[in-house]
Order: C-alpha cells, then sequence, then structure tokens
C-alpha cells in the first residue's frame, strides 16, 4: 500500500497516515507562478495499491487538479490500483439541474476522475446519495454520524432525554433521522426554509415541537453559515432551551467564523476536519472540530485487505 498526500488537507492525511502506521509516500506537488500544477511521484508506485489523499475543497480547482493529474502520474507509473479518497467532494451541491441551462457539475468531475485513471472513490458525507451513481467506478460513501454520536454523548454525559434532533431542510430529513436513531430514538424537527437564490435563505416555519428542548441541528456542509444562524434563531424563538448544530463539512466561507460567533442562539458548532480549518475557525471558540481520521484509516486498511467496508456503516 501506498498512500499520496495532495496539499489540501496536509493535517487529515498526517493523521490517516499515522493510523495506519505507514508512511507518505514522497511526492511533489506543487503549483507553477503561472498556476499550472505540476506532479512528481519521487518514488517506485509499480504495482502498488495506492490512495491519493485529497479533499477538492477551497481553493476548490487548484485542488481537484492536483488530484486529476496525481491520479495521472500514478496511472503512468504502473500502480496496480488507486483510489481518490475525497473527504470532501467538491461540486456536490451541483448534482441537478437547478434551472434550465445550467450543467450537472457533480456528474462531469465524476467523470474527470474515472478519466484520470481513479478505479475507485472513498469519500464521506455526500451531499446526495444518488452522486455514487455518477461514478463507472466503485465508490463508497462513508458516514461520520458515529463520530458524531460519541462527541454529543460525551458534552451531554449520556443524559439524552431534552435533545430533539433537527434537520435543515426536508432534505436532510433521513440524515437526522439517522443520528436521531442512534441517540436513543430522539424525537426530529424539520426547518422549513424558502431559498430565493444560491447562499441566501428566509425560514418560513419549524415543523415539530421544540420547546424546552436542547435543540441538535445535523448537516452535511455549512457553508457561509447564513442558513444555520436563521435557524437556531427560529429555534429559539420557538421555545427551545438552546440550539447546537452537527456539520460533516465546514466550508465555512466568507467570514462565516465570525457570523457563527456573533449568532447568539447559536451554542455550538461541531465540524469534521474533513477540510483543513483556516485560522479564523480554529480560532473561533464556539466551533469545535473533530477528526474522521480513524473513520477513513480504516475504510482504507480494509480496501487494501480486500474486506468488507459496508460494516462501517452500521
Amino acid at each position: 500500500m501506498k498512500l499520496i498526500a495532495g496539499n489540501s488537507n496536509r493535517r487529515l492525511s498526517e493523521a490517516i497516515s499515522s493510523k495506519l502506521t505507514q508512511p507518505l509516500a514522497l511526492a511533489d506537488i506543487r503549483t507553477f507562478k503561472d498556476g499550472e500544477v505540476f506532479v512528481e511521484i519521487q518514488e517506485n508506485v509499480r504495482g502498488e495499491d495506492v490512495f491519493v489523499l485529497q479533499s477538492t475543497s477551497n481553493p476548490a480547482n487548484n485542488n481537484l487538479m492536483e488530484l486529476l493529474i496525481t491520479i495521472d502520474a500514478l496511472t503512468r507509473a504502473s500502480a496496480t490500483r488507486i483510489t481518490a479518497v475525497i473527504p470532501y467532494f467538491g461540486y456536490a451541491r451541483q448534482d441537478r439541474k437547478a434551472g434550465p441551462r445550467t450543467p450537472i457539475s457533480a456528474k462531469l468531475v465524476a467523470n474527470l476522475i474515472t478519466t484520470a485513471g481513479a478505479d475507485r472513490v472513498l469519500t464521506v458525507d455526500l451531499h446526495a446519495g444518488q452522486i455514487q451513481g455518477f461514478f463507472d467506478i466503485p465508490t463508497d460513501n462513508l458516514y461520520a454520524v458515529k463520530e458524531f454520536e460519541k462527541r454529543i454523548r460525551e458534552i451531554h454525559k449520556n443524559d439524552l432525554s431534552d435533545i430533539t434532533l433537527v434537520s435543515p431542510d426536508v432534505g436532510g430529513v433521513v440524515r437526522a433521522r439517522a443520528l436521531a436513531k442512534r441517540l436513543n430514538g430522539r424525537p426530529l424537527a424539520i426547518v422549513d426554509k424558502r431559498r430565493e437564490k444560491a447562499g441566501v435563505s428566509e425560514v418560513m416555519n419549524i415543523i415539530g415541537d421544540v420547546s424546552g428542548q436542547h435543540c441538535l441541528i445535523f448537516d452535511d456542509i455549512v457553508d457561509s453559515g447564513g442558513t444555520l444562524c436563521n435557524a437556531a434563531q427560529a429555534l429559539m424563538d420557538k421555545g427551545a432551551k438552546s440550539v447546537s448544530a452537527c456539520v460533516t463539512h465546514g466550508v465555512l466561507s466568507d467570514n462565516a467564523a465570525a457570523r457563527v460567533m456573533k449568532a447568539d442562539a447559536l451554542t455550538r458548532l461541531i465540524v469534521t476536519d474533513s477540510i483543513e480549518a483556516p485560522e479564523d475557525v480554529a480560532a473561533c471558540p464556539k466551533i469545535e472540530v473533530i477528526s474522521i481520521a480513524t473513520l477513513l484509516a480504516e475504510a482504507i486498511r480494509r480496501i487494501a485487505n480486500e474486506e468488507s467496508v459496508s460494516s462501517l456503516f452500521d
């Protein structure tokens, strides 16, 4: 087995390497002054089972090109199998035609990864499960729900009697219900919102009784944080004791950390390290980062040993 890390999330790659007691392979991945990406694999990978660790987060296009060119370099170096390990799959929100004359960019990115030479894809909490069908190669979509369950139980000291799970929209109900089931079958509420345009939403109503409850919003992506803060305020207005949130991918763009910090209604935001936290996010006392290195390392180990990965979903 060989592990090759791109530049998008070195901390997570090093943590996975440590969990597997497998050093990262030597590779020179850099960008020329004109923006071109250059990759040189600096050790022999002929006949090897290679895992490329790279999130396609900001800057999304540069990190995507790093991934594609690294896969191409490994293909030309005669690696036996190449698995693209993409903790955060960028362009996942463009999974359908949202209007006339618009692209399905998630499908295009899937085609690019396959054409580059990847034999398998491993990712975490895809924005929409059907994206797995965009790939013509085996694709494993892991879930961070176990990591969130563990942290929530620690915070509440296993007293879950007054917790209500909240889905930020109708589309996230299945995701929120999965965590609610793991937390002793806690009740579920839904935020009814209207989105006039990308990044801008208005909370219309709260479906479900949240009065006197510690509300926990569960979602896959937090970007600008505006929708999350609005939902937290709406829940408090409906009588919630407190509002916190668990979100797998902390994109947190456009001063989102400052927005979360200023939101009095939101007590805590827990995100994973699928995206490397910038300085403002790491410094925000309301934002907590938990690691998915153990989850990814175990999945990589099972794939390398030709063992079942599906039991990780239980």
